[in-house]
């Protein structure tokens, strides 16, 4: 795959698509800009090279209607800071005005769009959208591994109306890591999985089951998997209809002769809540009122164990309602088991990666994933719509 740095970029507008979906607090200033801050190298790199820069990023979920609590203006004061430079915003994604702004661009100078989402055409694909994006543009860059998995106009469309297209340097480290993992990982291979539930999992551990040596479940995520054992789990969360589904996948890491750990023992309360009394069971049945919120002492060491031994790591996924603290140990216990290992460690998913930076374990993890849907992605299918748009289009001719 043709690389940024391959590039002669000095004068040329270059469309960059970045993952400025930062999270905002109740005053709506941003409280994490560290999507913001992933980008830095290719920003100051392209600016560097005296390109002439027009980026465009989503921002929430507004449906394609104009939200003024979404708009991309905040994201510029931020990025002037961060950058050291005048950022300059148009509250448009396509027109004449965003036409004349680009024109005038000097080299170095950066231009940012308003909100993508704002315009429906870009969840649709819409190729004369596309067009209007890509219009007089030289080159594209991807550096928003984050919605790779999006099949968007500004993701996929674009790349067939440039001259040329490659991922930005955030994305090239994300393949890097990812391809790594999945095409020739060290083995014992552990994989950490979480979360809520077991259907946003299924195509990974389909993959990981010909791949790992451990899968350690955590999460609401593992009482579909008891209860499919015919296990009394309480009121904790099960999807019905994918218990039949674990099953089989247990089936299946026994015959590739991979493990399948569940908890061994359980944080249990009557109600989501920091004032709720918890308690601590090793053994089913769950009481009747009581739901497993987090994983047990006994958990986290014969979880910590494995991740000890392993040489290749992968983490998706909480170990319990991390939101609360009194629920947020076995998350915690487990960020710092992996921090401690020697392996190759990859992390993706944002309760994962705040649990990561809760620790303050962060500067011990190999590589930590912008995209936790796009890297699940990844792994189940080894690529996402975002990468296979850059890779047909790496040469100097429009469609």
């Amino acid at each position: 795959m043709l690389l940024l740095n391959e590039l002669d970029l000095k004068g040329k507008r270059v469309f960059l698509r970045v993952d400025f979906n930062v999270p905002l607090d109740k005053t709506g200033k941003i409280s994490d800009d560290s999507r913001i801050r992933a980008v830095l190298p290719t920003l100051k790199y392209l600016i560097e090279q005296k390109a002439k820069i027009i980026t465009a990023s989503h921002f929430g979920r507004p449906k394609g209607r104009f939200m003024p609590g979404l708009s991309l203006k905040p994201i510029a004061v931020r990025l002037s800071k961060l950058l050291g430079l005048k950022v300059m915003f148009v509250p448009e994604l396509i027109g004449d005005e965003v036409e004349r702004l680009k024109h005038d661009l000097k080299e170095g100078d950066f231009l940012l769009l308003e909100n993508l989402r704002f315009y429906k055409e870009e969840r649709d694909n819409d190729p004369d959208f596309a067009r209007q994006l890509a219009k007089g543009i030289d080159y594209y860059v991807n550096d928003a591994f984050g919605a790779c998995h999006r099949s968007h106009a500004s993701v996929v469309a674009i790349t067939r109306h440039v001259k040329k297209s490659v991922p930005g340097f955030l994305v090239s480290k994300e393949i890097e890591y990812l391809q790594m993992m999945i095409q020739s990982p060290q083995k014992p291979f552990v994989a950490i999985l979480g979360g809520a539930k077991v259907a946003d999992k299924l195509p990974v551990i389909k993959s990981l089951i010909n791949k790992a040596s451990d899968i350690l479940i955590g999460g609401a995520m593992a009482y579909t998997f008891f209860s499919a054992q015919g296990l009394n789990t309480g009121r904790s969360i099960v999807e019905e209809d994918k218990k039949d589904f674990t099953l089989k996948l247990t089936d299946k890491a026994q015959e590739k002769g991979v493990n399948i750990f569940l908890p061994s023992d359980h944080i249990v309360a009557e109600a989501i809540s920091s004032e709720a009394k918890t308690e601590t069971i090793s053994s089913f049945p769950i009481p009747e009122k009581s739901l497993a919120l987090d994983i047990g002492p006994a958990t986290i060491k014969q979880y910590s164990t494995s991740i000890a031994s392993a040489k290749t790591i992968f983490w998706n996924g909480p170990m319990g309602v991390f939101e609360i603290d009194q629920f947020a140990r076995g998350t915690i216990r487990i960020a710092e088991a992996v921090a401690s290992s020697r392996a190759l460690s990859i992390v993706g998913g944002g309760d994962s990666v705040a649990a990561i930076f809760k620790a303050g374990v962060e500067n011990n993890i190999s590589h930590i994933s912008t995209g936790g849907g796009a890297s699940l992605e990844f792994i189940a299918n080894e690529t996402l719509p975002g990468i296979e748009a850059l890779r047909e289009k790496q040469h100097d001719s429009i469609q």
